[in-house]
């Protein structure tokens, strides 16, 4: 697929930047939240609450305690075959498969047994490094944040 700017999301973490590609041909409702949580500045400042060596790190909160998000409406699940591998991106849920609302996890390695039961919204292209040098804990002591989000159109 080429490079898509509308579909591309450019997440600034302390570390550097990380590009993430995202997919509306798995999950439309989910990638147009993203985006537009992302242009209303959102996620700026937004820290992960929760980084599990080997498994994922997980953010989108802004009370950066995982038990909040956004004032908008939650999502209805949009769920896929894709498999949860390095780099992708997920939303992030209650028990209740139509309750995803900002918070959303990135994959540090295989999490096959996700499959099917979380809406795969993007995977990262580029900066996974800084992805993998995130604070670990639940929550970090020092927890990393997303200095900025922006799609990369808007840029």
């Amino acid at each position: 697929m080429a490079d898509d700017p509308e579909n591309t999301l450019i997440m600034t973490l302390d570390g550097g930047p990380v590009t993430i590609r995202l997919r509306p041909d798995l999950a439309p409702g989910h990638v147009a939240r993203i985006k537009e949580l992302s242009r209303e500045g959102f996620y700026d400042g937004v820290v992960f609450h929760r980084v599990i060596q080997g498994f994922m790190a997980q953010g989108g909160d802004p009370t950066g305690t995982g038990m909040s998000g956004s004032k908008k409406p939650n999502l209805k699940a949009e769920f896929s075959r894709h498999r949860h591998c390095r780099g992708v991106c997920s939303m992030a849920r209650t028990n209740d498969p139509n309750s995803a609302n900002s918070q959303f996890f990135i994959c540090f390695d295989d999490a096959s047994f996700l499959d099917g039961q979380y809406t795969v919204w993007g995977e990262v292209s580029e900066g996974m490094e800084h992805v993998d040098a995130l604070p670990k804990g639940e929550p970090p002591r020092t927890p990393g944040k997303i200095t900025s989000m922006k799609v990369e159109a808007d840029l």
